[in-house]
């Protein structure tokens, strides 16, 4: 049975924002290569998907772990959770019905980790209860506004590892208290 995983970069006070956070440094983005290599597969709220498709087409001037990254993407499943889409993209499968089925059946066919990206949609699956572990990658930032990493109902949560990437980064991961 596959897990359920939330993470992503945020500043100080809880807010994501992947523009004003900016890359990541080497560091960091050599452990979102090995952790996008590792993963089953990625469900996309479509905001989120629709960022993430730069990855889609090879860019000049790309260096030797963007293309590492981009090959990483490529290769694994998405599914994309959207109204508005008419397709989604190479390797994708859109999500369009029962949200809490959809992802029910992902995790009792599938084995490993799929990675959760998007706050909104991260929020809906925390609120049906699905997400297994959550991994907040705090950066020395603080935003003040914006889109938080919870964007529904905290839930409980017992704090299960934490581990510094980088010079800046550090990640609590956590897992739902019960």
């Amino acid at each position: 049975m596959a897990r359920l995983v939330y993470g992503l970069n945020q500043s100080l006070d809880g807010y994501v924002d992947h523009q004003k956070m900016g890359p990541p440094d080497p560091a960091l983005f050599r452990h979102f290569i090995e952790q996008v290599r590792e993963q089953t597969g990625c469900v996309y709220g479509r905001r989120l998907y629709e960022i993430m498709r730069y990855w889609d087409e090879d860019q000049m001037g790309w260096d030797a772990e963007e293309r590492d990254f981009a090959a990483a993407w490529r290769r694994q499943p998405k599914w994309v959770v959207s109204r508005s889409l008419p397709s989604a993209g190479p390797n994708a499968t859109l999500i369009e019905g029962d949200l809490e089925a959809a992802i029910r059946g992902l995790k009792s066919r599938l084995d490993g980790e799929i990675a959760v990206g998007g706050p909104v949609l991260a929020g809906s699956l925390t609120g049906l209860g699905l997400i297994d572990e959550y991994r907040l990658y705090f950066h020395p930032v603080v935003f003040g506004a914006g889109t938080p990493f919870f964007t529904g109902a905290r839930p409980p949560l017992r704090l299960a590892a934490s581990e510094r990437i980088g010079e800046d980064t550090m990640r609590l991961t956590y897992v739902p208290a019960s």
